[in-house]
């Protein structure tokens, strides 16, 4: 009863009053489960520690699969600019309203999906449920939604991306297919990746070979660590645990 009194309140007012990693911020109301944990440090630290890292005022951050914006609004305070994708309808719609709430100018918001070309492409979440943070390429269904679809060569070639310091791309298992796409830019310009991996939603007699592949195509970066860890190395991404789980790696020059 408390806490539906909670939305409630939360709704008629506009905003949630949370931070993230400890920055306050004006947060739509319809995820304050979600920016309530967040607020409270217990969502992704390691996330906002790199963040602070490699997010600067004269240089840029590129997000890919943005949801509703918590690591999106938290680099904006930090970076010259941000640029970002969320292709679900329903939580690109909460992400753009959580930028409006707080005023923020310096972020480019686009609701389509990176892909291997330019088309519209079948999305849906694993949970089922319309703008979750599960909503991937990979998935289809009655449950689903259409997303337009952008090839990373058209949109790299119509903006000046060469202040990007930090990518970020998290997309729920799309990875494997998005990430070549973008290997002649990174071996160019060589951005702090932070790549989150999702080998379960693979067929098991897939997984060691597709995130082998990952681990050769970005063999040209210096460094790899898993889940923000000191140790790591490219092994790591054909161990146990980034097979069985949704492991996050830091590669970086």
């Amino acid at each position: 009863m408390l806490t539906q009194a909670r939305k409630m309140f939360y709704r008629a007012r506009g905003y949630y009053a949370g931070q993230l990693n400890g920055e306050p911020f004006r947060l739509d109301p319809y995820h304050s489960k979600f920016w309530r944990k967040a607020s409270t440090g217990n969502w992704e630290p390691e996330t906002f520690a790199v963040l602070d890292r490699y997010l600067s005022p004269d240089r840029d951050y590129l997000d890919i699969g943005a949801w509703i914006g918590p690591t999106v609004l938290y680099g904006a305070r930090k970076a010259r600019h941000v640029w970002c994708f969320e292709p679900d309808p329903t939580a690109y719609r909460h992400l753009a309203w959580n930028l409006d709430l707080n005023s923020i100018q310096n972020v480019s918001a686009f609701g389509v999906a990176l892909s291997e070309g330019f088309g519209v492409a079948r999305m849906a979440s694993v949970r089922g449920e319309p703008g979750d943070s599960t909503s991937s390429l990979l998935h289809d269904g009655a449950h689903g939604t259409d997303a337009l679809t952008i090839d990373w060569d058209r949109f790299a070639g119509s903006i000046d991306l060469s202040g990007v310091s930090l990518v970020k791309m998290d997309i729920e298992g799309a990875e494997f297919s998005v990430l070549p796409t973008l290997l002649p830019w990174l071996r160019e310009h060589r951005p702090a990746l932070y790549l989150s991996t999702h080998a379960p939603f693979l067929a098991a007699d897939e997984r060691r070979d597709r995130m082998g592949a990952i681990a050769e195509q970005l063999s040209f970066y210096g460094t790899c660590r898993i889940d923000n860890a000191a140790d790591g190395g490219f092994h790591s991404l054909t161990e146990e645990r980034a097979l069985s789980r949704f492991p996050t790696f830091l590669f970086t020059a």
